[in-house]
């Protein structure tokens, strides 16, 4: 007999306190930092910043998970240690494998996912049974692991500008990643683990032709995520431009744009975010019917 805990108690809430904790501190740090000027407080403001949105995700779905087996300590392993092998296996791969194409993109996504999927069945391996919605909770976690790590390091890339550092670049990037955070690699791990688990059912994994669909398809997504500002220009330009605009295209020179052609732009680039956001939020919703479903036959076997 397998133990089934329901620890849903949405009258704690901790996810939320510990957000709304989180945004208060990070806002405080960001007025104090210009205040101030203070370049010691920066180290802060980049790792609230950058983990205040993955840690509140991954504290809400554990609320949700369906075995004893997954605890405290195996989410923190998972958020932390899944998020720098991920990070680190993925720099290693793209740096000697990756070179400017036209299919780069496609590249790091396929590179991206096969390493956080990797770190993900490493470190739930020893799971006596794989519940589907426990791999959705734990893809989930080193997915947000991953993007909090990414983010601290984009967050502090972006305060180093020609200018000179610059405090209001490095929050915009902070605000901009972290509400786009919970439809980036959160949600792509989250899918892949759901069907990883789905797919096992037992102490060892099983990687079937679902599991390999879901991480082509994931790739995918991820692939068209990174590559949209490149797809809006194009298209945009095939739309709007003129033939000197897209011969400076042709030869890697970004043309500039008139105003118009810089909502169309827009529209095209924030339509394609969101288009590829809803698919993945729709087929995680699916992922997680059919772990349902899966669960309960399980819980009445057993």
């Amino acid at each position: 007999m397998y133990e089934i805990t329901e620890t849903r108690t949405p009258q704690k809430r901790t996810w939320l306190r510990v957000f709304l904790t989180g945004l208060g501190l990070w806002l405080l740090t960001v007025v104090v930092t210009f205040a101030t000027g203070n370049p010691n407080l920066v180290p802060t403001l980049v790792l609230l910043g950058s983990f205040l949105v993955p840690v509140t995700f991954v504290l809400w779905a554990y609320g949700r998970r369906h075995s004893s087996e997954v605890t405290s300590e195996l989410l923190f392993s998972t958020f932390v240690t899944g998020g720098v092998l991920g990070v680190l296996s993925a720099s290693l791969l793209e740096t000697y494998l990756l070179h400017p194409s036209p299919f780069l993109f496609g590249g790091v996504g396929l590179i991206e996912e096969a390493a956080k999927l990797a770190a993900l069945a490493f470190l739930c391996r020893g799971l006596q049974h794989k519940y589907a919605i426990d791999g959705v909770i734990l893809g989930a976690s080193v997915g947000f692991g991953f993007a909090a790590f990414e983010s601290a390091g984009y967050a502090f890339t972006a305060l180093f500008t020609e200018n000179g550092l610059s405090v209001v670049t490095l929050v915009q990037t902070e605000l901009l990643r972290g509400v786009l955070a919970p439809v980036g690699h959160g949600l792509w791990t989250a899918i892949l683990g759901g069907v990883l688990f789905s797919a096992s059912g037992r102490r060892h994994y099983a990687f079937t032709g679902r599991l390999v669909l879901t991480y082509l398809g994931v790739a995918l997504l991820h692939a068209l995520w990174d590559a949209m500002h490149s797809i809006a220009l194009v298209v945009t330009l095939v739309l709007t431009g003129t033939p000197y605009e897209v011969e400076l295209l042709g030869r890697g020179y970004e043309p500039s744009f008139t105003s118009s052609q810089a909502h169309v732009f827009t529209v095209l680039s924030w339509g394609g975010l969101v288009l590829v956001s809803l698919i993945g939020v729709l087929w995680l919703v699916r992922v997680r019917r059919r772990a349902d479903r899966e669960d309960r036959g399980l819980y009445w076997r057993f």
